[in-house]
């Protein structure tokens, strides 16, 4: 490694580095390798003031100068690494990393960072190797808290989550205010058999306990807000997964939807990747602010300068939240929703949206937050977020029960390898055995790896499961869905439910046998089975989950009658309704905030309170007591009325089938093809507002049918057909 003794320029650029002057460590560093282009120093800083700064193409290529000129300099790689890790380009910084654990095994950093790398490639049982090393490399506290944390998160994948829950127990006792081990063990304790509830509790109380003090006797009071009851208000939701992320199945709906006569949407975005799914968001929402790059402080500071009056948290303790960003009250009025099931510990957070099902009464003393109990499904489900047109594709049509081709019955699981434990794989051993022809479909990260392969079905085979009757896929998101044509009946793991999973099997009109808990990480199943009407698919005891199982598995000519019809009762029920979701969404947060404001007319009087409370209910704007019909997003803050967009559809469909000929007829060609794709993009547009929408479903028919696509073309006319006889059906209801 090269040495700059008595170098000046040394001093400067670490002085700059220090001070956080980006601009000013970019400038020395440039100015520096204008006179050296070898010097060392200023190659290390230079691309990592330049991803400080933003300027992330930049920084990129100034680490691959670098790179190529100290190619042995470990400091160098792990830097241009987590300027990768920041893009999400996990497969770019491993390499990276693999070489600076051959350059510097010594160094417990280096194998924490190959660690680090691995868990969102799924590279587990070499993410676990390498957090180990780490740990045994570790002479200070800091790496040995590093190495935990990153020890607890593979073992959690590899199903070892007792040992996972206290890893994360002992690195919070090394650095209490290192956030990221208490959400960890929350995340943990979620799946681990062994936690009670009430420990739940005091765990997230606990880092509430430890956080919150220090931001409390700073929060706004924010009456200068009061004013108008009916007043149009602006609602936040902040979260890191508006993109490819199983919170969108739930939450996109009602960001589509919800109430623009009410609401001003806000979308404050604190994750780097940018997808197909976030540019649908930002269809939906009015406004979109992207905030990965400010720290929590920062996040809190653009939040109340866009004076948010109910700012909705939907991560809760999963990866990437910005719990520590509500601490600080950046918003009057504060919920969590969606994507966390148990309390966040905070008292910032005023309200948990939840339903009975889920939170029956009698669960309030586990959480911190208020429970506000919507009387419906508090989200709306949505098959095949990542890709909606997928969900009209021929291959994803429900198909007769496998077991009538197979001869023999196939449960299955599709759910996080995480949540299967030793408990749940050995009942479903005993299930195998009391029904010698059935056989057990797994699916789940890994499983392309023959390594990982053979140790999981070891662990099965100790537990009980014949291997001979045991079939494991890899997870491939790519083909998601497709695993349950070869599956007769769902197996829900316990205690932690299926969440995402479920929905998915359901639509997929697989039948589903699920143990009913005593708090919401163990009711996510209950409360989808609950609003389908088909609670006697839950168990409240072994004995019964294996009786539910067996019951289903007797009659196959009845269970493939189930599957054929299940689908459209699934599409029917609240857990696809935005029409039934997004009112009482929209009510819960209104009520939230005449709650709000009574509070502060009456402080201390929680009768008059609730007076003031039901006296506004009585009297909202004329203009809000008719239905609001369904609208559909166009981006920066527009939108249309859906006839107004189906007239668009008509229009762009007549321009598409219009034919040209003449001297220009090869650009004439192009024209037509660009107009059918104009129809298909809006169309697409259209559907992911209002799912099964038929107007755009007939428009997507004629596209496939001008290709010569048929089968396509008919499957988009037999859901157009489908869903006009729904709403026809649901009209005539009302």
């Amino acid at each position: 490694m090269l040495k700059h003794h008595h170098d000046p320029m040394v001093a400067k650029l670490e002085a700059a580095k220090e001070a956080s002057d980006w601009p000013l460590l970019i400038r020395l560093c440039r100015q520096t390798l204008r006179k050296n282009r070898r010097h060392h120093k200023a190659h290390r800083l230079l691309g990592f003031a330049l991803g400080k700064k933003g300027d992330v193409d930049a920084g990129l290529e100034a680490f691959r100068k670098a790179s190529a000129l100290y190619p042995q300099d470990a400091e160098l790689l792990i830097n241009h690494a987590s300027l990768l890790f920041d893009q999400a380009r996990y497969w770019d910084a491993l390499p990276l990393l693999e070489k600076t654990v051959e350059l510097r095994p010594e160094r417990s950093v280096c194998w924490m960072k190959l660690a680090q790398c691995c868990y969102p490639i799924n590279l587990n049982q070499k993410g676990f190797e390498a957090s180990q090393r780490a740990l045994d490399t570790a002479t200070e506290t800091v790496d040995r808290v590093n190495a935990l944390t990153h020890l607890a998160i593979h073992r959690r994948e590899l199903g070892q989550i007792r040992e996972a829950v206290e890893n994360c127990t002992e690195a919070i006792a090394l650095a209490p205010h290192f956030a990221a081990n208490h959400s960890n063990r929350l995340l943990f304790m979620l799946a681990d058999p062994h936690t009670s509830p009430e420990e739940l509790t005091a765990a997230a109380k606990e880092f509430g306990n430890t956080f919150e003090p220090e931001f409390k006797p700073h929060w706004p009071t924010y009456e200068e807000r009061r004013g108008n009851p009916w007043r149009k208000l602006k609602v936040g939701f902040i979260s890191p997964d508006f993109r490819k992320h199983a919170v969108m199945c739930f939450a996109e709906g009602i960001l589509a939807q919800l109430d623009r006569r009410q609401f001003e949407v806000y979308a404050f975005y604190t994750y780097p990747q940018i997808d197909n799914v976030t540019e649908r968001v930002r269809c939906h929402v009015d406004h979109f602010v992207q905030m990965h790059m400010q720290d929590e402080e920062q996040r809190a500071k653009t939040i109340r300068s866009h004076s948010i009056d109910i700012l909705i948290d939907m991560s809760g303790h999963t990866g990437h939240h910005s719990l520590l960003t509500l601490a600080r009250k950046p918003a009057p009025v504060q919920a969590t929703w969606v994507g966390f099931v148990a309390t966040t510990g905070l008292t910032a957070m005023d309200y948990c949206i939840t339903d009975e099902a889920i939170n029956p009464l009698g669960a309030d003393p586990l959480f911190t937050e208020k429970l506000f109990r919507v009387s419906t499904y508090p989200a709306t489900y949505r098959a095949h977020s990542r890709n909606p047109l997928w969900r009209y594709q021929p291959r994803y049509a429900v198909k007769p029960t496998p077991a009538l081709r197979n001869g023999f019955i196939t449960f299955g699981s599709c759910n996080n390898l995480g949540k299967l434990t030793d408990e749940v794989l050995k009942l479903w051993g005993q299930l195998l055995q009391q029904i010698p022809s059935a056989r057990l479909l797994i699916e789940g990260k890994g499983f392309e790896r023959i390594d990982f392969e053979a140790e999981y079905r070891e662990r099965c085979q100790k537990l009980g499961i014949d291997t001979e009757r045991l079939t494991l896929i890899p997870l491939d998101t790519n083909k998601q869905y497709l695993a349950y044509h070869d599956i007769d009946i769902a197996l829900d793991p316990f205690p932690l439910t299926g969440g995402t999973t479920t929905l998915d099997i359901l639509w997929m009109a697989v039948p589903l046998v699920s143990m009913e808990g005593h708090s919401s990480p163990t009711r996510m199943s209950t409360d989808a089975l609950t609003h389908l009407g088909r609670s006697e698919w839950l168990a409240k005891s072994k004995e019964e989950y294996l009786f539910i199982a067996k019951s289903f598995a007797a009659d196959v000519t009845q269970l493939n009658a189930l599957r054929l019809s299940l689908r459209d009762e699934v599409e029917q029920s609240p857990l696809m309704r935005d029409d039934i979701a997004c009112p009482h969404f929209s009510a819960a947060l209104r009520t939230m905030w005449l709650q709000w404001q009574a509070k502060i007319d009456h402080p201390d009087a929680p009768q008059a309170q609730e007076a003031a409370v039901a006296r506004w209910q009585t009297t909202p704007p004329e203009h809000l007591r008719q239905p609001l019909p369904p609208r559909v997003g166009l981006g920066n803050g527009e939108s249309l009325p859906l006839h107004e967009a189906h007239a668009r559809l008509q229009d762009l469909a007549e321009r598409a089938l219009t034919h040209s000929t003449g001297k220009e007829h090869e650009s004439a060609l192009g024209a037509m093809a660009q107009r059918w794709q104009t129809l298909t993009e809006f169309a697409e547009l259209v559907l992911s507002a209002v799912p099964n929408d038929p107007v755009a479903l007939a428009c997507l028919a004629e596209v496939e049918h001008a290709h010569g696509h048929t089968e396509f073309a008919v499957t988009y006319l037999q859901y157009a057909t489908r869903a006009i006889e729904i709403n026809h059906a649901q009209l005539a209801s009302n």
